[in-house]
């Protein structure tokens, strides 16, 4: 912040405890600021010194919701309609790839959408249970002790 004499100087009042002036809040406010901004800048250095990949994303992330909220070009989406038609069949294939690949594990292991219902229910079921003898206990323990 500002240093107390200094203030005490420019605005002819004194700190400790007096109503501050418009110029004095105007000081202090532009003395916050300025050490907001300072720190701010620190912190990205660091940031920067520390984790360039986190920046880079960062970057790569801001840059890409700008270019989304522009509006596409005639030209730009007559070049880039092949382009975008191809990687949406690639990602497209590649979905249908993982998910054929991972059911087909699951049914190695005998995992199936009825034995994953069946052991969500009895787990349910087992802390339903669990819960009513706790309860139980619980009461129990409170009638002896009336």
């Amino acid at each position: 912040m500002t240093d107390n004499r200094n203030l005490e100087q420019d605005t002819g009042t004194e700190t400790g405890g007096g109503r501050s002036t418009p110029r004095q809040r105007a000081i202090e406010a532009y003395g916050s600021a300025r050490d907001r901004v300072s720190d701010a800048g620190r912190r990205a250095g660091e940031t920067l010194e520390e984790a360039p990949l986190i920046v880079l994303a960062a970057g790569l992330a801001a840059g890409a919701a700008i270019a989304a909220l522009l509006p596409r070009t005639r030209t730009e989406g007559r070049l880039l309609r092949p382009v975008t038609d191809r990687a949406r069949e690639t990602a497209r294939t590649a979905f249908a790839a993982a998910k054929d690949a991972g059911r087909g594990r699951l049914d190695e292991l005998g995992l199936t959408k009825d034995k994953g219902s069946e052991t969500v229910r009895s787990i349910l079921e087992g802390a339903r249970d669990a819960a009513r003898a706790s309860a139980q206990a619980a009461y129990g323990t409170v009638r002896k002790g009336e």
